[in-house]
């Protein structure tokens, strides 16, 4: 068992923390707002006053953070878990960021000290354990620590550092390209005229059946439960948008997605999930009848 250090206790950081507390390893935690990290130390985990007091008590540190600023924000610094790292330790970035963020804190670190690994999945596949798990690193580090994540889901070695952050970003595309899409349709169908009834029986004859059937009660009922919440899914839209230009690839179908995204938040739906641009969709269909009857 380990000393793995979780900087981050949001709803992702505090269920990983949790798990690897369950699974046996010993925990140091900290995050912005201390009373997050309440719950974890009465189950047992050491609280630290810095992230860099988190790394210099553990054997590895997860970052699980909102963005690349705070990214910057715990990892450097006097306080932040680069200044705290000592020999042997491993920096785990769990966070979504972009390719130059995970640069920028690689160039901070020997190559060996960091192993860059977002994840898929949300708040019910880090509780079972499900999450895929994409792993950019060196085989040193990779094989030391790949124990450790497998506890937390499914673990794809894609590559060294880096490989993780693009793999990331790769599936983010897919998932807010599908939700876009799916509301498009379902708007369609409603301006031709098609019942809802109708309008999923024939999305269930398509790519998107799963989708469409997944998304159908929160589209009837208008409740949209946070999992993945929306303004994340834009701010990991906008990430993909900069890391595709400066490649100088045009990726029209995001751009529009995101779009569509930055609309939903701007009305108030970023605290929601961000399937609620479905309803974003639908609602400024509906404005447009409205507007031309």
């Amino acid at each position: 068992m380990a000393t793995v250090g979780v900087v981050g206790l949001g709803a992702m950081g505090s269920r990983i923390a949790r798990r690897l507390g369950d699974a046996g390893h010993e925990l140091v935690v900290w995050n912005r707002d201390p009373a997050k990290a309440e719950s974890l130390v009465a189950a047992g985990a050491l609280a630290a006053a810095t992230p860099a007091d988190a790394a210099r008590r553990a054997e590895a540190v997860i970052t699980m953070v909102a963005d690349p600023r705070a990214l910057i924000d715990v990892t450097e610094g006097t306080d932040g878990v680069v200044g705290g790292l000592g020999k042997g330790t491993t920096l785990i970035q769990m966070s979504t960021v972009g390719p130059d963020s995970t640069s920028r804190l690689a160039a901070l670190l020997p190559a060996e000290a960091l192993l860059d690994s977002p994840v898929l999945g949300s708040v019910a596949e880090v509780e079972s354990g499900t999450l895929s798990v994409f792993l950019g690193g060196a085989p040193e580090p990779v094989e030391h620590w790949l124990p450790v994540l497998s506890t937390l889901g499914t673990v794809f070695h894609l590559g060294p550092v880096g490989a993780g952050t693009a793999a990331k970003l790769v599936a983010n595309t897919a998932l807010v390209g599908v939700i876009g899409i799916l509301g498009e349709a379902l708007a369609l169908a409603e301006r031709l005229g098609l019942s809802r009834d109708a309008a999923f029986e024939v999305l269930g004859k398509t790519a998107l059946a799963g989708q469409a059937e997944r998304r159908r009660s929160a589209v009837e009922s208008g409740e949209y439960p946070p999992r993945f919440a929306l303004y994340l899914a834009r701010k990991d839209a906008d990430l993909i948008l900069e890391a595709a230009a400066k490649t100088g690839l045009e990726l029209r179908l995001t751009k529009a997605a995101d779009e569509w995204l930055a609309e939903a938040e701007n009305a108030g739906l970023g605290d929601k999930d961000y399937s609620a641009v479905l309803a974003r969709i639908l609602e400024g269909t509906s404005q447009v009848e409205s507007s031309e009857r």
